[in-house]
């Protein structure tokens, strides 16, 4: 009997370099996998056109149709990508803001209201600063280009929330210049910031972050596995070989990181890095599965409904295919 052949977009992880290399090979499945680096690309192209079997996918967008129901997808308990938003709140010089709370009254830009990213900054900043959220007026569009961060879509209807899309030429980096925004949080650093014109709201990042994990044992997850669902209910065992093997994956990455010899690495302090990274989140920061995941599942769940981007809160069990 022929495998079936399953097409798997995903980032170039080092987790995920074992799938890509063919070291690990999934179990019954000939796996296509196709490396692309812009993770906007594999989701919109899998979001709009399913051109993949199976690929990463926004949690927050995942959450976001699974809750309207009918989705066409299912979710593996897979992580591609968690990340520590902490680093990425910056404030206007020209406006004054320089922590946090400074963000209440304001026009404050973001890539894309919904993105997973996004999610979480608001909710560090409701819960952990007391940011009154329904005081800010949010413009969503590219960082680096004018229009929309991916595919062009209208800003959804939220109750109590000011919410604009920006359609202009100028980009969102543009507009902090010349001090239209009053700050700016998302992905990653805007170019003004080299050049002064915004501050980072939380300096001391890495000792937030690890307090952070020390307080709640949350470690944002930004990505999941999705599979098409009409691939999975013709071959449902697909589910399982993806797993198993992405988790094969991931724990010969972190062998490989762990390696004492030549280090794979370009950074000079790993070891160091490795070491205060067990010290905080022990053996295995980088689980999958739902027990290993279930405290910052259960978060980005609370802050999407508390946002009001879903009409419920899923069980978490329910998200995902069994594995």
């Amino acid at each position: 009997m022929t495998n079936p052949r399953i097409t798997f977009a995903c980032g170039p992880y080092d987790r995920m370099d074992a799938l890509r290399t063919g070291e690990v090979k999934p179990e019954g499945i000939d796996l296509d996998f196709l490396c692309i680096k812009s993770p906007r690309e594999i989701f919109d192209r899998m979001g709009q056109k399913r051109e993949f079997d199976a690929s990463e996918m926004s949690s927050s967008e995942f959450v976001t149709l699974f809750c309207k129901g009918g989705s066409p997808f299912v979710a593996l308990p897979v992580f591609p990508s968690k990340v520590y938003r902490h680093p990425f709140m910056f404030g206007a010089v020209k406006s004054g803001v320089r922590k946090p709370k400074d963000f209440e009254g304001k026009r404050i830009g973001v890539p894309l209201y919904t993105m997973t990213a996004a999610v979480w900054l608001r909710g560090l900043l409701e819960e952990d600063f007391g940011v009154d959220l329904s005081t800010i007026e949010w413009v969503q569009g590219g960082l680096d280009h004018g229009g929309t961060h991916g595919v062009e879509r209208e800003p959804p209807e939220i109750p109590g929330v000011n919410l604009k899309t920006n359609n202009s030429p100028r980009s969102l980096n543009d507009m902090l210049i010349a001090g239209e925004l009053d700050g700016f949080m998302g992905t990653g650093e805007p170019a003004c910031f080299k050049t002064g014109h915004v501050t980072r709201l939380l300096p001391d990042y890495a000792e937030q972050q690890k307090d952070y994990f020390r307080r709640t044992g949350i470690h944002p997850i930004m990505h999941l596995v999705a599979i098409r669902r009409d691939v999975y209910e013709r071959n449902p065992g697909v589910a399982r070989s993806l797993y198993e093997a992405c988790v094969k994956s991931k724990n010969l990455a972190w062998a490989q990181i762990n390696h004492g010899g030549a280090s794979i690495s370009m950074l000079p302090f790993i070891h160091a890095h490795l070491e205060e990274t067990k010290d905080v989140m022990g053996a295995d920061p980088w689980p999958y599965g739902v027990e290993g995941n279930r405290k910052t599942l259960e978060a980005l769940v609370r802050f999407m409904y508390n946002q009001k981007l879903i009409p419920f809160a899923p069980k978490i069990e329910d998200l995902f295919v069994p594995a």
